[in-house]
């Protein structure tokens, strides 16, 4: 069966009106135009639609059974190009975004922001976890972007990932605002670090075993005085002032309570920004790197030990 819409809408155009001519008229078809449709449906569908006789046409027992039919077909065809419409121009819509705890804890909440506020009809589902695991969502089709920390990604994804770097982003020492100053220059050496109490995170993340190698490089010991938190109760312990922690530099911006110091042996990492290169994003998902762009650029210039690098 190849029935179509227009054929449809002319048909209930005709049981509307009772008349070929007037339908026509309506849809602005000519009138054979629209005689051929409905003869074309009625082979179709191997039936009668119109009784017609000169000057009157009502609809037949099978024209009766599929008006109603007809009329949701086309009201459901019309929500459909409602729908589509709306996602097209961005009032609707859902768009997948994963990043690290640290972004999570940092980039992600201005980009959420931002992005509600200038579409707030469109859905955002973000996953954190580690960036390997991202990039294995992003391989199997999971997320739509995801935000990926240059530290943290190892092994390749089964397919090819575009990835745009954003930001270059120093770790930093942090410590409680409130406590002593835990060196007296602009930065503090890992010697100095490694003789704090300091607090670590699991052995799982990346940025441990960054930490770890650089302490075992300088022949170091760090005294670890909680392991295993992760990156917002770390934060806490340090403003509680449980101890000291590395952390990347984002993360310690609009926290009062902290005290960022950079290390006099520099370690960074870069962030960049990731979809599969075989699909296209969509226009949500276009709508959404543009936002995670813009922030970016805004963190540049505001936070200290932070570079746009795209």
């Amino acid at each position: 069966m190849r029935m179509n819409l227009e054929q449809l809408r002319g048909f209930v155009e005709i049981a509307r009106l009772g008349n070929f001519t007037r339908a026509a008229e309506e849809l602005h078809l000519a009138q054979p135009s629209l005689s051929r449709q409905i003869s074309t449906l009625e082979r179709e569908l191997g039936s009668d639609l119109f009784h017609r006789a000169r000057g009157h046409i009502s609809l037949t027992a099978a024209g009766e059974v599929l008006l109603p039919y007809a009329r949701r077909m086309l009201a459901d065809a019309s929500s459909v190009r409602r729908e589509m419409a709306e996602i097209a121009g961005l009032r609707r819509g859902r768009v997948r975004l994963g990043a690290p705890p640290s972004l999570c804890a940092s980039i992600v909440p201005d980009v959420v922001g931002t992005f509600r506020a200038a579409h707030p009809g469109v859905e955002l589902a973000i996953t954190e976890r580690g960036s390997r695991r991202l990039v294995a969502a992003l391989a199997e089709g999971a997320l739509d972007l995801a935000l990926l920390a240059s530290s943290d990604v190892g092994a390749e994804a089964a397919v090819s990932l575009t990835r745009t770097p954003l930001l270059a982003e120093d770790l930093v020492v942090v410590s409680a605002a409130d406590g002593p100053e835990i060196c007296a220059g602009a930065a503090i050496s890992l010697h100095a670090v490694a003789e704090l109490p300091l607090i670590a995170f699991p052995r799982s993340y990346v940025l441990r075993g960054a930490t770890d190698a650089a302490f075992a490089a300088a022949g170091l010991v760090p005294e670890v005085v909680v392991e295993g938190p992760e990156m917002d109760t770390v934060l806490r312990f340090v403003e509680r002032g449980v101890g000291v922690a590395i952390v990347p530099a984002m993360v310690a911006l609009g926290r009062p309570g902290l005290r960022a110091v950079p290390l006099a042996e520099r370690l960074s990492r870069t962030i960049s920004l990731a979809h599969r290169a075989d699909m296209a994003p969509t226009r949500a998902a276009a709508a959404l790197r543009g936002t995670i762009l813009a922030v970016a650029d805004a963190f540049a210039a505001e936070a200290d030990f932070v570079a746009r690098v795209a």
